[in-house]
């Protein structure tokens, strides 16, 4: 399934969203677990800036 469909209200399946997490992490995003609370507050934020998170270009 594609993120439009999801965002259209579909199903995702469990290894896809596992991909995105993935990819976004990678990306620098850092996801909070359910109870769990990050440095910064409650929330979805970039990570710390390092030579591994600057965009390419």
């Amino acid at each position: 399934m594609s993120i439009r469909s999801f965002e259209k209200g579909g199903e995702m399946r469990e290894s896809n969203l596992r991909l995105l997490r993935l990819t976004f992490e990678a990306a620098g995003i850092v996801f909070e677990d359910e109870g769990e609370m990050v440095p910064g507050g409650i929330g979805v934020r970039l990570r710390s800036t390092d030579e591994n998170t600057q965009p390419e270009g």
